[in-house]
């Protein structure tokens, strides 16, 4: 029988209360992207008028044909009943069939288990793959969660920071440097979340290499593969290393290429004794992921790429506007993003400058300075292990963009240094 024991006995035989909440969860950071998100939106609903580059999700609608195939699944019986915990049959498949049509990897339809969005994904990937100690190299700047993620698996994430210098892209020589003996997992992303870097064909291939070479798991996040520009290739890394197949989980979902972030459905691509863990696992966490979204999903891979291109040509476009306007403010240096819907330009200049009166040390304040004084939302860099520089979501509209920039710019324009 289970029970709760609130209570220990000291040495003295008293008995002290324990922690209310456990110290592996007590450990958690909350998510800056959501917290300053919500804090924004917050102001928003009260009235202020707020520009939002926050959280980072398309500001277009589900395309029509995905939400009419989910209109029809809520009027079918089957899908008010459980279903298989890996994903209904028809997904797994499309997902099999999708994955070889945009990177030339052919895999079974038994090689995917479909998740609660990529998040879970990625937290089902370092529970299956890590013991407590093993050890997960991390290029920064890093996606939010992934260093949580492994920290709840046991697992002791090794970051590796880079920089504008580097094109915030890691190197072979700097993941050899940063790995030891307990080394387990590489994490990689292309494009990145929160830099917008796209490795080329033989940056990945040599890191590939590598990992295949040390005997390193490899987790890829292709969450954003669609959102690639200036005419890069989508490219993957157990296709460019044919050894890294047996040791490779790729993750994805249908979030960010058909704008369902809502909608709540990744996948887990890998070896199928991985699979079979993770769907073990997952059999005791969620089960099944809600059919209605699964039948959605299955419309979005099988169904056209129109409104997709069209979302990617405004991105694009917007890409190019919100980078010339950050250049164009005095010492905001800003890189061309190749990939996904975000700047992340610097602000280290601003460190200890006069800002509306008060003298940052962090972008954590200076992004509350903007947040207060200009009524914009962004990241700080601290939330992706990168201190000095902020995120700026671009998946938003044009005017959003000059109205959030300006508004920067004149605040910034009048720092004393």
């Amino acid at each position: 029988m289970y029970y709760m024991n609130t209570l220990t006995k000291t040495s003295t035989g008293s008995k002290a209360p324990r922690a209310r909440i456990s110290e592996r969860i007590a450990k958690v950071s909350p998510s800056a992207t959501l917290a300053i998100d919500a804090k924004a939106k917050q102001m928003k609903a009260e009235g202020v008028d707020m520009v939002l580059f926050g959280a980072g999700e398309p500001d277009f609608p589900t395309p029509a044909h995905i939400v009419e195939a989910a209109i029809k699944a809520c009027q079918t019986p089957a899908n008010y009943r459980y279903t298989p915990t890996p994903g209904l049959p028809d997904l797994r498949e499309a997902i099999a069939a999708k994955t070889k049509r945009d990177t030339g990897y052919e895999i079974s339809a038994s090689q995917v288990v479909v998740t609660n969005g990529g998040k879970h994904a990625i937290a089902n990937s370092f529970a299956v793959l890590l013991d407590p100690g093993d050890e997960v190299l991390l290029p920064a700047p890093y996606w939010t969660t992934y260093p949580e993620s492994i920290a709840l698996a046991g697992g002791v994430p090794v970051v590796i920071s880079t920089g504008a210098s580097t094109g915030f892209k890691v190197t072979p020589e700097m993941l050899e440097e940063a790995a030891t003996e307990r080394t387990k997992v590489l994490l990689m992303v292309s494009p990145s979340n929160p830099t917008g870097a796209v490795y080329t064909k033989d940056e990945l291939l040599a890191i590939g290499q590598l990992a295949a070479e040390k005997g390193w798991w490899v987790v890829t996040d292709e969450i954003y593969e669609h959102l690639i520009y200036d005419g890069l290739e989508r490219l993957s890394l157990p296709v460019l290393v044919d050894d890294l197949k047996d040791r490779c989980i790729i993750v994805n979902g249908v979030a960010k290429t058909f704008a369902m972030t809502g909608w709540r459905v990744g996948w887990m691509v890998g070896p199928k004794d991985v699979i079979d863990a993770a769907n073990n696992l997952q059999s005791h966490e969620t089960s099944n992921v809600s059919n209605v979204s699964q039948r959605a999903a299955v419309a979005a891979l099988t169904g056209p790429m129109d409104e997709v291109l069209i979302m990617r040509e405004a991105f694009d476009r917007r890409r190019h506007l919100i980078v010339k306007m950050l250049q164009e403010i005095e010492h905001v240096e800003c890189l061309m993003p190749q990939g996904a819907f975000y700047a992340f330009p610097s602000f280290e200049a601003f460190l200890s400058a006069d800002l509306a009166g008060r003298h940052p040390s962090s972008t954590l304040e200076i992004a509350d300075i903007v947040l207060e004084e200009a009524k914009v939302a962004f990241v700080p860099g601290e939330a992706f292990g990168a201190p000095g520089y902020g995120r700026f979501s671009y998946a938003t509209s044009d005017e959003e963009i000059v109205k959030g920039i300006e508004r920067l710019g004149n605040l910034l324009g009048a720092a004393k240094f």
